[in-house]
Order: structure tokens, then sequence, then C-alpha cells
């Protein structure tokens, strides 16, 4: 893999009608098999955020685990899972959101985000932007600084960054306009 021939696109496959008939499902996991590629997506993506200064890496389950706590690493930072309702055992803060196909509930532990930190959001794909907007305004309870959302791909035609607007949004690759 040369360096100026990386295209971190060539390591997604669509797969039609997954998980319901009428999506299409950016299966990343080409990527996360290809080392090189992987880490070269990780240090490309700790690039784009560092200048930001995060003290906090947020990534919802389940894609945003396999980018935020190498991230976190990288930039030595604190990683703090979003998950799903019901899979936190202490007191949590809650989010309801919608997706492309449904919706659900994310959440934080309270106390993991303090209000002298600097958050930011890691995520695998931009699509509808509900995830994003959901973990946003969980950030935006516990009064510490949203900097940015950051994700590895975006799907420009879905209008994602529209719902994120007052928030700079970094991404690695473009699918689709």
């Amino acid at each position: 893999m040369e360096e100026n021939t990386f295209k971190p696109t060539d390591f997604i496959i669509d797969v039609l009608d997954f998980p319901q008939k009428g999506v299409v499902f950016k299966d990343i996991t080409p990527l996360l098999a290809n080392p090189k590629a992987y880490s070269r997506t990780i240090d490309e993506m700790a690039k784009l955020i560092e200048k930001y200064k995060p003290t906090k890496i947020l990534c919802a389950e389940s894609r945003g685990f396999f980018f935020g706590p190498s991230i976190a690493i990288k930039l030595e930072t604190g990683f703090i899972p979003v998950r799903k309702k019901g899979k936190l055992p202490r007191k949590t803060i809650d989010m309801e959101y919608s997706l492309e196909y449904g919706s659900n509930i994310l959440c934080v532990h309270e106390g993991d985000i303090k209000k002298d930190d600097i958050v930011v959001f890691v995520d695998d794909v931009l699509a509808t932007g509900g995830t994003a907007e959901a973990v946003c305004k969980i950030v935006k309870k516990t009064g510490a600084k949203l900097a940015c959302c950051e994700f590895f791909y975006e799907i420009g035609f879905l209008g994602g960054r529209k719902k994120l607007s007052d928030i700079g949004v970094e991404t690695v690759a473009l699918v689709s306009e």
C-alpha cells in the first residue's frame, strides 16, 4: 500500500438489504482485517482531531468501538463508551435517537464526562446524523465542551452533516455525495 495511493473506501464493501430491505450496509470488516490499512486509518483519524486537544473520546456501540479506543490511546486521552439502554451498570444519562431504520436510546455513565472535558465523538459512519446528534445532546447535558464529531466515512446524500451544523465534523472518506 503506497503512501499516496491509500484510499480507505477501497476497504468498504456494500451489502444490499442489510439489516433490512432497502438499506445498503457499509461493511468495514475488510479494513479491520488489513493491519496496514486499519493502522493507517487510525493514524489519519487521530491526526484530524489532535488539533482539538481532546481529553475524552466518546464512541457509540458498536462499530465506533473499532476506532475510538485506538484513537484515544494514540492521543493519550480517556475513552468513554456510549451504550444502548440497559448495557451500563451504573446510573446513566440517556438520550433517544432515530436511525435510518428505527430508534433506540443511547446512554453514558453519569460522571464519566466532566465539565472541564474537551470531548470528541468518534464513529464509523455519518449517515442521517441521528446517533451523533444524540451523543452531542448527552455531552451538552454534562456541560463539557464538544469539540467535534469525527467519522471514518460520510454518506453525503443522507444529509447527516446538517444535523451537526453547529459542531465541527471531520471525516477520512466521503463515500457518496
